[in-house]
Parts: C-alpha cells; structure tokens; sequence
C-alpha cells in the first residue's frame, strides 16, 4: 500500500458507488466518506415503506450493508475490492422520519476479513436523530476474481 493515498480510496468509492443501480433507485446520497466511515443518506419516500408507512426493514438493510460495505472499501488496497458475506440487523424502532442517515464504521481492519458496524439513524425537523437499526456486517476482500474490480 506504499503507493496508495487518502483521496484513491475517496475518489473510488464515490465512482463506485455512482455504479450501484440499488442505492439510485431508492433515491440514497453518498454524503461523508473517510477512512472507516461512510455515510449515506435517504430522504423519506412512501414508495419505500412497509403497510405501516415506516421505511421498509430491506431498505435500511441495504443501506446499511452500504454504508459498511463502502467503510470497508476505504481501508483495502486500490487494486482490491470487497463482497459483503454475513450481517445481522436489529430493527431498534420503526422507520419513522423525514431523513434517513445510514453510518458505517469499521471495527476490525483485516487483509482477507473486515468487520464493520453501522446505525441507522432517523431525522426529524422536531427532535433528535433516533437510532432505529444497527447492523454488524462480515466482508472478504476480494483479489484478482474475473468481474469483481474496485
């Protein structure tokens, strides 16, 4: 990694992220992206609600799988990439807000391994932010697999 430095890593996640059909469709912002972390935001949209009218559990899944995933991403190798294997979400509260910030965060760097955590946090102009999901996710670092490229 001699070669490699901070902007690369900023410079590739946002061209990567450009190339993900799922966050365009439901309408996800890349907002903050540092070594480790990574935010993404989502304005409220009733399309993606459950029959409550909360934000759906698979929409702040894959958001969240997102943020950690592109969190990993930031501290890999420029000639690597990254495939999420295991993640487990606890829906802490419902969906419910005007914004959505989706944070991932590394918790353990590793060469072939990397264990991020994230939260999903739920914005209203009347309050506080609500936490209402957290994910703890598993990623391999992928090297010189055909159609797996940064």
């Amino acid at each position: 990694m001699e070669d490699w430095h901070p902007a690369d890593f900023r410079d590739r996640i946002r061209k990567s992220f450009g190339r993900q059909a799922t966050m365009a469709t439901i309408g996800a912002e890349l907002t903050l992206v540092e070594q480790g972390t990574v935010e993404i935001e989502l304005a409220f949209d009733a399309r993606l609600t459950q029959q409550h009218g909360f934000l759906h559990a698979g929409i702040i899944s894959a958001a969240l799988d997102a943020a950690g995933t592109y969190a990993a991403y930031s501290v890999i190798d420029p000639d690597a990439s990254i495939l999420t294997i295991e993640f487990k979400v606890n829906l802490l509260s419902p969906g419910r807000g005007e914004r959505f910030l989706f944070r991932g965060e590394v918790t353990k760097p590793g060469t072939t391994i990397i264990v991020s955590d994230g939260r999903a946090y739920a914005i209203s102009p009347d309050g506080p932010a609500k936490l209402v999901a957290s994910m703890t996710g598993t990623m391999m670092v992928v090297r010189g697999r055909e159609g797996i490229e940064g």
